[in-house]
């Protein structure tokens, strides 16, 4: 009689072998917003390729569908910060391509599928944030004149303290808009590239986690401890963002797990567009008269340098406060749920599209700017493998 110990995970039968994973030209592990532009650009690149994407979840599991849903410019404050680690020339050239992946995402998805909204951003500064507001002061003519050759705009950055009170909130004392800042249905967006990729013929299977990599024999074997299956391919794409360790734990890439809130809707919510606090450490907006708040890794980076999902009181506590004493003071305000997501970042918020070893190629480090260039890096990406 077999016993429970003895039960093991079906292998993949002959019919299987032969079906769903014979002959793969790529295997690309995550079906993010990466992995799925990589797919589709190597379709557009070679029909005849056989292209499977591969994905641990049921959905994919990082952020791309976990996110904000902001195009992510970046705020004024954001951008100053970081020249402590890039020139002046590669902050620019970061945004540029921000702004360039965006226009992409557009013109393949289509603005109004996307339910792209262009409300602009806001960046929030309270009594203690003085010195932050007064860098920015300095800064903003000088990032205007270099921004409009990027945006088309004479001035991104605008001062907007009299919306203050328009939209309701408390213990705020400037505001900086930015001009060029979106809002998209990040859920939308991921339906409509899923739907394109197997227009074009790729292969999306879900519940397969990928933990070992190995080349042989012209090929790479992918073992999945979710099963007992073997899946070969002849070249390989590494799109798992914040997972990116789990598979080459050398690589310059950390996960960072952002905690998110939604409420129930609010009637006559005052505000729209994109809202950035403390560098941009903490966003918000209103989608579907609902107020949708994140962040506060800042507040235990230690602690939020993980690829776990959950939540922890510090970063709730935070958020609550941020929405009951600054968003929406003196309202009755009913949490409907709480999630989190996880980014990929590392000590420099240049993306890494490069290969590991001949046949396996990452692309990873989106610095939780993935909506805006998660489909360049994955376009860079495939156009990278077919060039070997």
């Amino acid at each position: 009689m077999m016993t429970t110990n003895q039960i093991h995970a079906p292998n993949l039968s002959y019919w299987e072998k032969e079906t769903f994973f014979k002959d793969i030209d790529v295997a690309i592990i995550g079906s993010g917003i990466v992995g799925l532009n990589a797919a589709i650009r190597l379709k557009e690149l070679d029909a005849n390729l056989r292209v499977v994407i591969l994905e641990r979840g049921v959905l994919p599991m990082g952020a791309s569908t976990k996110n904000a849903g902001f195009a992510c410019f970046g705020s004024l404050s954001e951008l100053i910060d970081d020249l402590a680690q890039h020139s002046m020339e590669e902050v620019l050239n970061l945004v540029a391509q921000r702004w360039e992946g965006l226009q992409r995402l557009r013109a393949r998805v289509g603005a109004e599928r996307l339910a792209y909204q262009e409300h602009g951003g806001y960046e929030l500064f309270r009594s203690t944030d003085q010195l932050r507001y007064e860098a920015c002061l300095e800064k903003l003519a000088e990032f205007n004149r270099a921004l409009s050759s990027i945006t088309g705009v004479a001035e991104t950055f605008q001062l907007q303290d009299a919306k203050i009170t328009q939209f309701g909130f408390q213990q705020v004392e400037h505001l900086i808009h930015n001009q060029a800042e979106g809002q998209i249905h990040t859920g939308k967006m991921m339906e409509a590239l899923m739907e394109l990729a197997r227009q074009k013929g790729v292969a999306i299977y879900t519940g397969i986690k990928i933990e070992q990599m190995d080349e042989a024999q012209n090929q790479v074997r992918l073992s999945a401890s979710t099963t007992d299956w073997s899946i070969y391919a002849k070249q390989v794409i590494v799109a798992t963002n914040g997972f990116a360790q789990q598979l080459l734990p050398n690589l310059a890439v950390k996960p960072a797990r952002n905690q998110v809130l939604i409420t129930k809707p609010i009637k006559k919510l005052a505000f729209k567009g994109c809202f950035h606090y403390d560098c941009g450490y903490f966003y918000f907006r209103n989608i579907n008269q609902r107020v949708l708040l994140g962040g506060g890794r800042n507040l235990a980076p230690v602690e939020e340098t993980t690829d776990a999902f959950g939540w922890t009181p510090l970063i709730r506590t935070a958020l609550h406060d941020l929405l009951k004493q600054v968003i929406l003071p003196g309202q009755t305000v009913e949490i409907d749920h709480y999630w989190s997501g996880i980014l990929g970042l590392g000590n420099q918020k240049k993306a890494i599209v490069e290969f590991v070893s001949p046949k396996i190629l990452v692309a990873v480090r989106l610095g939780g700017m993935g909506v805006a260039i998660g489909t360049l890096i994955g376009e860079a990406a495939a156009e990278k493998l077919q060039c070997i």
